[in-house]
């Protein structure tokens, strides 16, 4: 069995190898997939959930580049004075 070059390079990823590469919850991977900013998932069978890993790879080296051009938006930092529990005391 002779295999091309071009799918010897294709290699898929479950969601254990997944999550060790992207250090994200499952849900904010599913709603980022949903919203079309992370790599979709395919399945493999019924029950086997894969990514493909050069995407998964492509992904983060996009959002390194973001990040280094400072073109991430970042959360707003917590406004203290509106906490119900230990309120800050001016």
């Amino acid at each position: 069995m002779s295999h091309s070059p071009s799918t010897l390079g294709k290699r898929t990823i479950r969601r254990h190898q997944l999550r060790e590469i992207v250090p994200l919850a499952d849900t904010t991977i599913y709603d980022m997939e949903q919203r079309g900013e992370f790599p979709q998932r395919f399945y493999l069978t019924a029950r086997c959930v894969v990514w493909d890993l050069a995407e998964v790879e492509a992904w983060l080296e996009q959002r390194r580049q973001a990040s280094r051009e400072k073109a991430v938006r970042r959360a707003p930092s917590p406004d203290v004075n509106l906490r119900k529990f230990r309120p800050v005391r001016g």
